[in-house]
């Protein structure tokens, strides 16, 4: 089964691709976080023909929740009421800091972000 990872940021949402056997993961793409955020990730889900998504869930340094696990939590909800795929919340701490020392100050780091995510549940699953 082939997984969609994605890195949900305020401005920008990193998207990652595992290989068909679930195994390894791919950056693939940023987009906006924008009114068409949906509907571009849904796009992804048909045109890749992704089998389950996994998304960061994020908390500040206190555990608590923050924007981006607010808005996360909100993207899960859209896209199981859009795709009817099973949806998996991976922990995430430090992934795009960690792409960016990685890879550097690229286009792709919060893609590159969605890659950590998506590798760290492949790993243990």
């Amino acid at each position: 089964m082939r997984y969609l990872g994605i890195d949900y940021g305020t401005k920008r949402v990193g998207l990652a691709l595992s290989d068909e056997g679930g195994n390894m993961a791919f950056p693939l793409a940023v987009v906006k976080n924008d009114a068409k955020l949906n509907d571009t990730i849904v796009s992804f889900v048909k045109e890749k023909q992704v089998g389950a998504i996994v998304i960061g869930h994020s908390l500040d340094m206190k555990g608590k929740e923050n924007a981006a696990h607010t808005g996360a939590e909100a993207l899960m909800l859209d896209l199981t009421l859009a795709t009817g795929l099973p949806i998996h919340l991976e922990p995430e701490w430090f992934t795009t800091v960690a792409a960016t020392r990685f890879q550097g100050k690229t286009e792709l780091k919060d893609a590159s972000a969605a890659a950590l995510i998506l590798e760290s549940f492949l790993s243990r699953n």
